[in-house]
């Protein structure tokens, strides 16, 4: 087996897709293809088909049969057209090569998958049609003593359940970082049904690894971590991480106008978090305290709507008039942003500097997308993770020029908390 570092600081051994011969083998695939879908049901980015191929590729050039599996949505273990993998069938098959055939049930597919040959491929339907994936009991408040005794009969279900899909494969093979961070049956209840030489990580999942091990064990500094979005409270925890690790830390998004607040300052109508005031504060002590250079918005793009067409203004990030909303970083800050990125050789982004979504308000992400571009051209590594990151980076046509783009949002996040990915640990066997 094959030795990696992985991202809580561990070595381990563990089997590696280029280890294992699928040659007449059928390999069971967590994939990730959560991807968005416009109102007619078209693929809007295909970045997760795309991370898959190489994965399912090799298991097909080896002579084996490839079964997919993912989840996509919310549809809380009820049975909702609107998340079928059925409407993406046609992409899927497009970007492999290889037309494939679907299985209306991921529970009941046991025919379909006999019937597959070696070459062939076959994709399940939503895994979360049933709630034994997530292994969350339906239709009982939580808290309750007949939560507790449902939650019990719900790990036996969701135990057959991972059984079941198990069932229709020689191997499985766990290539979804962005469900890596959920304990849930096709992530890291179904590895028991396969021994430490039939259970593997695919080659996405080996890159995403690699990748936050980059940034957590292999740091060359300057070490610049952008962290974007619109609330603290969803960020906390990997900020107060990052506060020991990087050299410059950019806080932008939603969340400036928070710490603007915290600090005395005039927000107008702007996104704020009233009850974590006090935690910008604490942040902003820390990073003093461990030497790190926060870089916070000093002026911002302001507007009177919540609109792509409103009004706008360029005024202080804390003197804000009432009515107006800060919804992009302004000028100053843009340039701070860049002398803090474009001088690093580390540089983690996560979450936008503004509302991206409107292309009047897309100038402080697209001033960091540059930045970051032109620091990994002069030797930087780049990593680029969380929806929309990655989404800002596709919306520049900017992909190929930033070192890694992560397919995992929460998993990346928690990954570089520090925190064990249940995906990861399930195929070590812990």
């Amino acid at each position: 087996m094959k030795k990696h570092y992985n991202s809580i600081n561990t070595y381990y051994f563990i089997m590696t897709i280029d280890q294992f011969n699928f040659a007449g083998k059928k390999a069971i695939v967590r994939v990730d293809f959560n991807v968005p879908l416009d109102e007619n049901g078209n693929v809007t980015d295909d970045t997760r088909i795309r991370g898959a191929l190489p994965t399912l590729k090799k298991i097909l050039a080896d002579g084996g049969a490839v079964i997919m599996m993912s989840h996509m949505g919310k549809p809380k273990g009820k049975v909702n057209p609107k998340f079928s993998l059925s409407q993406i069938v046609k992409p899927v098959s497009d970007a492999l090569g290889v037309d494939v055939k679907f299985a209306p049930d991921c529970a009941n597919a046991t025919a379909e998958a006999d019937a597959l040959q070696p070459g062939e491929a076959l994709l399940l339907e939503n895994l979360r049609f049933y709630p034994e994936e997530e292994g969350k009991p339906v239709g009982v408040e939580k808290g309750t003593p007949e939560y507790d005794e449902a939650k019990k009969a719900m790990k036996k279900s969701q135990k057959e359940f991972a059984q079941k899909l198990a069932s229709y494969a020689d191997a499985y093979v766990m290539d979804a970082f962005g469900t890596a961070h959920r304990k849930h049956a096709s992530t890291a209840v179904i590895d028991e049904y396969f021994d430490a030489d039939h259970r593997m990580l695919g080659y996405l999942m080996e890159k995403e690894v690699q990748a936050v091990d980059n940034i957590l064990s292999n740091i060359k500094r300057p070490f610049t971590a952008i962290m974007g979005g619109s609330k603290v409270s969803t960020k906390i925890g990997i900020i107060e991480n990052l506060l020991g690790k990087v050299d410059n830390l950019i806080l932008c998004g939603g969340m400036t106008y928070t710490f603007a607040k915290a600090q005395g300052g005039e927000i107008g109508n702007s996104i704020v978090e009233l009850d974590k005031l006090d935690v910008a504060l604490d942040v902003i002590k820390k990073a003093k305290e461990n030497n790190v250079n926060l870089v916070l918005g000093s002026d911002c793009i302001a507007a009177d709507a919540f609109s792509n067409d409103a009004n706008t203004q360029v005024c202080p990030a804390n003197a804000i008039p009432e009515g107006w909303e800060g919804l992009d970083a302004g000028p100053e800050t843009r340039k701070a942003f860049a002398e803090a990125i474009e001088s690093a050789k580390t540089i983690l982004w996560n979450g936008p500097a503004g509302v991206f979504e409107f292309d009047n308000f897309i100038g402080g992400s697209k001033a960091i997308a540059d930045a970051i571009a032109k620091a990994t051209a002069n030797g930087a590594f780049s990593l680029i993770g969380g929806g929309d990151s990655v989404a800002c980076i596709n919306k520049f046509g900017m992909a190929d020029q930033v070192s890694y783009i992560s397919t995992g949002g929460g998993a990346l996040l928690e990954a570089i908390e520090g925190k064990v990915l249940p995906g990861v640990a399930a195929i070590k066997g812990e």
